[in-house]
């Protein structure tokens, strides 16, 4: 039983520290970037050895991974699924960019980071297709020849990054609304233009 016990304590130390390595990871992801983040940062801000970090993780990749599975389980993608429902498009395209833009106001720090750095990699293809998957869920609604469904699935993309979003609010000063209104007007613009 006492063998038993030790065991347990033991695993529960090694989760511990595992834990305290990926939040130093996630932590020093936001503030520096992936490419700025090395193992030995990693190791001090966890208060760890840097042999410590690899007996968890054998490599970046792993650690990345690590880290982009707790960061998203802890700020979960808008579930496009409910904009099914609303079958008014337009309202459907505001329902959606409103949950949209929310989530990016709430990521931003890590999301500026790490698109900047990752956009490209593997560990990013979830996020890709998510966003492809709402912007094919928004354009749904709306009844229109092949090629303007292709360009309106392409407005609701471009109305859906993260990059607009920042571009739009940050860079160009508009609020969520006033950026919301604008992408309405775009994907609008590629439903009325349908004859």
């Amino acid at each position: 039983m006492a063998r038993s016990y030790q065991l347990k304590r033991r695993a529960e130390r090694q989760d511990g520290t595992r834990q305290k390595i990926v939040e130093a990871a996630i932590a020093l992801h936001q503030d520096k970037g992936l490419a700025a983040t090395t193992i030995a940062d990693v190791a001090a801000r966890a208060k760890v050895g840097r042999v410590t970090v690899y007996r968890h993780f054998p490599d970046e990749a792993a650690l990345v991974g690590a880290c982009s599975g707790q960061y998203l389980e802890r700020h979960p993608f808008p579930d496009p699924e409910p904009w099914r429902s609303v079958t008014d498009p337009v309202e459907k395209v505001r329902r959606g960019l409103r949950e949209t833009y929310a989530y990016h106001r709430e990521t931003e720090p890590m999301m500026a980071s790490v698109l900047a750095e990752a956009r490209d990699r593997p560990l990013m293809a979830p996020y890709h297709a998510h966003w492809q998957r709402c912007a094919e869920i928004l354009a749904a609604g709306w009844r229109l020849k092949a090629g303007r469904k292709a360009q309106l699935k392409a407005a609701c993309a471009l109305a859906l990054s993260f990059d607009t979003w920042r571009l739009l609010v940050r860079e160009q000063g508009l609020t969520d609304a006033q950026a919301i209104d604008l992408m309405l007007r775009l994907t609008c613009d590629c439903q009325s233009n349908s004859a």
